[in-house]
């Protein structure tokens, strides 16, 4: 979500501030009106890396998205692109006749992705589905076939899992978004709620856009709508975690705040 221009204040986007202390990049550099994906992502992210490098800088990806640090550094599916027609077809499907249909239809097609899939998870169930239609193949096909990843070297990469204690966590989410609704976070969510977009686009999906257009709309109070963010964040990083243990089994784990050891840095 950080990568969506639009979402400075509600994908706790680093500050001028926090700028100012070293070069971001891949920060607000996409408009939110574009489906931004995993692997336009690690495209990106390896020209990023490939310019550190030049410049005898030490690179540090920084995240929440697990897939993302997969692809970085196990590769990820070639899958090819996928005509706009089919999709905007397969979407429109979505609206017309509902989740559970596109489902059936991915059951018949993909079987082996329909089993792995919960019957209304829109986004998987319309990316299964897209892939199927559009390669004659399954997107778990494709994604048994991964591609170099950017960082092939793993003894050169520093992998680390920040592991708070959950309460210290859900404290932290509270009090980080109070400061998102301080700082123009109802603002934010209105200007892109604003822009019409279609509701199926990643951007529209992030946390607090549902909850400030149901509270915009007259539908929810204010604490309800902050109340229900919050929760919506904590059940998303009790997801993160879940998938940091899973996936990230064999990566570093620290406590926010305790000493690291020092990283060192020589150029190549």
């Amino acid at each position: 979500m950080q990568v969506y221009r639009e979402l400075r204040i509600l994908s706790a986007r680093p500050d001028a501030h926090e700028e100012a202390q070293a070069p971001h990049r891949l920060y607000g550099h996409v408009a939110a009106a574009e489906r931004y994906s995993v692997a336009r992502w690690r495209e990106d992210a390896k020209m990023a890396l490939e310019a550190a490098w030049r410049d005898d800088a030490l690179p540090i990806v920084i995240g929440g998205t697990g897939l993302y640090f997969k692809a970085l550094t196990e590769g990820l599916s070639s899958i090819p692109p996928i005509p706009a027609e089919l999709r905007a077809t397969i979407e429109a499907r979505a609206d017309a006749e509902g989740v559970p249909a596109l489902y059936a239809a991915l059951e018949k097609l993909d079987p082996e992705s329909a089993a792995r899939l919960a019957p209304l998870d829109r986004t998987r169930v319309t990316r299964a589905l897209e892939v199927v239609e559009a390669t004659g193949r399954s997107i778990g096909d494709w994604q048994r076939e991964t591609g170099a990843p950017p960082l092939v070297d793993a003894a050169a990469v520093r992998r680390i899992v920040l592991e708070p204690e959950r309460t210290v966590l859900y404290e932290r989410i509270g009090r980080r978004f109070d400061g998102m609704v301080e700082a123009g976070g109802i603002a934010e969510a209105e200007a892109l709620i604003a822009l019409g977009l279609n509701p199926a686009l990643p951007a529209m999906k992030a946390i607090g856009i549902r909850e400030f257009g149901a509270y915009l709309a007259g539908e929810l109070s204010l604490d309800e709508a902050i109340e229900g963010a919050k929760m919506e964040t904590r059940r998303y990083a009790k997801r993160q975690g879940t998938w940091f243990r899973n996936q990230m089994a064999d990566w570093e784990r620290h406590v926010p705040g305790a000493a690291l050891p020092e990283i060192s840095w020589r150029s190549a």
